[in-house]
């Protein structure tokens, strides 16, 4: 199965250390689609496409915003494509679940997990608390960045402390999704050494 991807450097080694057997066909631009894959694949950040003038199987990007806010049709699936989620055996996805869309991820070679078409689906979401919580602590000097990330991948067994993985994610990406989120409930609110991290 060929599977057409829009992807920056990161994502494109991410996504080529899987064990599917999908041939991934890089992209250089939205604009230059190819009509000879069997689906698509969208990594750019949180990018807005034109995905209603593609009529077969469409994964997408997009942790900060949900298939109804961008009018998706059925044939979409959001994913998360953040830096050290695409290596993961195992995705959180939304959308229509159809024998096609099973297809392309067992040709990529991954399980998924359907969630609901919430913001920052479920890891995202959880992960960016945790890094916020991590910016709290450093506020109330309670210690430094590197003891923090040592203790965390120490007492948990996470691959990164808070920081490392906001340093991998991209602190703007976490702070986005914690504002977005915050809009509906306070607890998602950022904390000020995140804001001010991203300017």
């Amino acid at each position: 199965m060929r599977i057409a991807v829009l992807a920056n450097d990161d994502q494109w080694k991410e996504i080529n250390t899987g064990t599917g057997v999908a041939e991934l066909s890089r992209m250089d631009s939205f604009g230059n689609i190819p009509a000879d894959v069997a689906a698509y694949l969208f990594l750019q950040d949180e990018q807005k496409y034109a995905i209603e003038i593609i009529s077969k199987p469409v994964l997408i990007n997009a942790v900060c915003f949900t298939l109804k806010e961008l009018h998706a049709p059925a044939n979409v699936v959001r994913i998360n494509g953040w830096n050290s989620f695409l290596s993961r055996s195992t995705w959180e996805i939304c959308g229509s679940i159809n024998e096609s869309v099973l297809q392309v991820f067992a040709a990529l070679g991954k399980q998924i997990i359907a969630v609901p078409d919430e913001l920052g689906f479920v890891s995202a979401r959880i992960i960016a608390m945790i890094i916020n919580e991590a910016y709290f602590a450093l506020e109330d000097n309670i210690s430094t960045r590197d003891e923090i990330d040592t203790a965390m991948k120490l007492g948990t067994n996470y691959p990164y402390g808070p920081f490392e993985w906001a340093a991998t994610i991209g602190a703007p990406k976490i702070f986005t999704l914690l504002q977005k989120l915050s809009l509906h409930d306070k607890r998602y609110l950022p904390a000020a050494l995140l804001n001010s991290a991203i300017t």
